[in-house]
């Protein structure tokens, strides 16, 4: 209210501004009344003359500084009539600025300004963002008006990979959720949700997960991260031919620069499938889409593309080994536990997949986080939690 008191109040003193000049008479009125006294003047010197009050010699030395004077307010008026406006002139240029101002000055508000904009108390306007603040800061002022604008779907799409990639992905899966609601749906945000699915259950393509592939390809037959992980969840299924033919469709359709083809090379090769053109894939690469996902390293992709069944095996359990080893001495890698017990379920070998279960609870058992995600993990492999 105190801020458009003070509108009110300048638009009556830019008002006044301009009507107090139309009020003024012009000053030919004081230079016609001059004359009229001047002339009076004279014809008072005629009747004292005539009298015998004053003589001839003073009667003359009046006249002319009395005519001189005449004169001079004569000129002066003739010169100040023509800029005299009219009286209508004046009232209609009253009437512009005592309606005309207010209505220019409204329209250029309403065009420019925000009337709707609430007020932005001082305390708040120290708490602007700052480019040096901590992620996770960031994320929870993004939450915190998320809460407020629940609707607000741009916002839930720039949070959901942030969390993402902070390894929330129980929150992840909703901010994707309601970013579909809100933003609409689309096979980029379906293929992402399906990735975070995976998150929550340690990198296995869930059936949930799944869902939300084939939804993304639905909407888009060509989504490289929506049909790689397809590929894999056929894969994790045991239907290594059909992993390896949707792979390599992939392959076939792809242009040669795609940056995700490394790792559908290697994939082809983990099932037994020929890559197309023979080309090698190196290790450690990006899954479609930018999801880490584990590659065989180059000396043991060129040397599998070469190996018998059983020589492939050998080699696989022997990764697989490696694996139990290096999780004895880094067990919280909740992921590598999961891949570990999932590997041995395929191999056939159940016994050490429990003993595996059974180091992995024991090795994150101090934490809940991980203790709750090992779990998760272990149900959608079928395994109790």
């Amino acid at each position: 209210m105190t801020l458009w008191f003070v509108f009110a109040l300048m638009t009556v003193a830019a008002i006044f501004a301009v009507l107090w000049p139309l009020s003024r008479r012009g000053r030919a009125d004081t230079g016609g009344s001059e004359v009229v006294v001047y002339r009076d003047q004279l014809a008072e010197i005629d009747r004292d003359m005539a009298a015998g009050i004053i003589g001839a010699a003073e009667a003359d030395a009046a006249r002319i500084e009395i005519s001189r004077r005449l004169l001079a307010a004569a000129d002066q008026g003739g010169r100040e009539t023509p800029v005299q406006g009219s009286l209508n002139l004046r009232r209609t240029a009253a009437i512009v600025g005592l309606v005309g101002l207010p209505v220019i000055a409204s329209s250029f508000y309403l065009a420019l300004g925000s009337p709707r904009l609430g007020d932005f108390p001082l305390a708040e306007r120290g708490r602007v963002a700052d480019a040096n603040q901590p992620l996770a800061n960031l994320v929870a002022q993004v939450e915190a008006h998320l809460e407020k604008n629940p609707t607000d779907g741009r916002g839930w799409t720039v949070l959901a990979p942030v969390l993402s990639r902070l390894g929330r992905y129980d929150d992840a899966v909703r901010a994707y959720r309601n970013a579909i609601t809100y933003a609409g749906d689309s096979a980029d945000r379906r293929a992402d949700l399906g990735e975070a699915l995976m998150g929550t259950a340690g990198g296995v393509v869930t059936a949930d997960a799944k869902a939300e592939f084939e939804r993304a390809v639905a909407l888009n037959g060509d989504d490289a991260k929506a049909n790689y992980f397809l590929g894999l969840a056929a894969e994790q299924d045991g239907r290594k031919a059909d992993a390896a033919a949707l792979w390599q469709k992939m392959l076939a359709k792809a242009p040669a620069d795609a940056p995700w083809r490394p790792l559908v090379q290697a994939a082809l090769v983990r099932v037994g499938g020929s890559v197309p053109g023979g080309a090698s894939s190196p290790g450690g690469v990006s899954a479609p889409g930018g999801v880490s996902a584990p590659a065989l390293p180059d000396s043991a992709v060129a040397a599998a593309r070469d190996m018998s069944e059983a020589d492939r095996g050998s080699m696989i359990k022997g990764m697989v080994d490696r694996l139990a080893t290096r999780l004895k001495t880094n067990g919280d890698d909740v992921e590598g536990w999961l891949r570990l017990v999932r590997a041995y379920l395929v191999m056939g070998e159940r016994d050490k997949a429990m003993s595996a279960l059974a180091d992995a609870r024991q090795a994150v058992a101090n934490d809940a986080d991980r203790l709750r995600q090992l779990n998760e993990g272990l149900k959608n492999l079928g395994l109790d939690g």
